[in-house]
């Protein structure tokens, strides 16, 4: 969610998934993208892309398992893509950073466009406290860890799915789905959600459509 999935701050997304701003990057729960006109673009896959996940801190709701889903999401679109290797790195020399913020920075999730080292990049800033996604998500993650993580997780997915390039989508299976187009927020999460027998299981279910599968190989192979 480029400020498209998602709506973290004002130049953002909206996700709610950043809450629904506008279609052209799904930061508006995927929110929109009032960012440079070449964000989102590929990124160089020539060599392997570096990452850094931040830790967060105890008010932006943070738990230092959302790492994990962080690097799961990272996984899913590297077995999806072949042209894609994903390498931790250290912040400074990262191309993909991912950082934890507080809810009112925001609400679900953003990217913006960096340079390291002549090549591009890009920050995603995940909000990981859901109490402040609406009622119907609030109660019912506050009950079920497997929902909680869920958001986090997909908001992470959809968010690095901006930083390699993609854009927002108006088709409600994809995780680039720009909410702004209108459909059941808490049944998307919880079509993911349903797929979930224990949180080991987010590993494997990758939460990509055919379609994102296809746009990402597009974008890196040309298929």
């Amino acid at each position: 969610m480029t400020r498209q999935f998602l709506r973290i701050t004002p130049i953002c997304v909206a996700l709610v998934f950043a809450a629904m701003v506008s279609p052209s990057t799904l930061h508006a729960a995927f929110p929109a993208n009032d960012q440079q006109p070449d964000f989102p673009r590929p990124l160089d896959a020539t060599q392997p892309i570096t990452y850094f996940v931040s830790d967060g801190s105890k008010q932006s709701g943070f738990r230092p398992s959302d790492k994990e889903l962080a690097r799961w999401a990272l996984d899913a679109w590297q077995r999806n893509e072949k042209k894609l290797h994903f390498q931790p790195s250290t912040e400074s020399s990262a191309l993909i950073r991912i950082y934890w913020v507080s809810a009112e920075e925001g609400q679900f999730g953003e990217t913006r466009p960096l340079t390291v080292g002549g090549r591009p990049g890009a920050a995603l800033y995940i909000q990981p406290d859901v109490a402040g996604l609406g009622p119907d998500l609030a109660r019912g993650a506050q009950s079920d860890a497997l929902l909680r993580d869920t958001i986090v997780y997909l908001t992470c997915l959809h968010e690095l799915g901006h930083a390699l390039g993609l854009d927002h989508t108006s088709d409600y299976r994809d995780i680039m789905y720009f909410f702004g187009y209108g459909g059941d927020i808490a049944a998307y999460f919880g079509r993911y959600r349903s797929q979930l027998h224990s949180r080991s299981d987010i590993a494997a279910v990758s939460g990509l459509s055919s379609a994102d599968v296809a746009h990402i190989q597009a974008l890196y192979t040309g298929k």
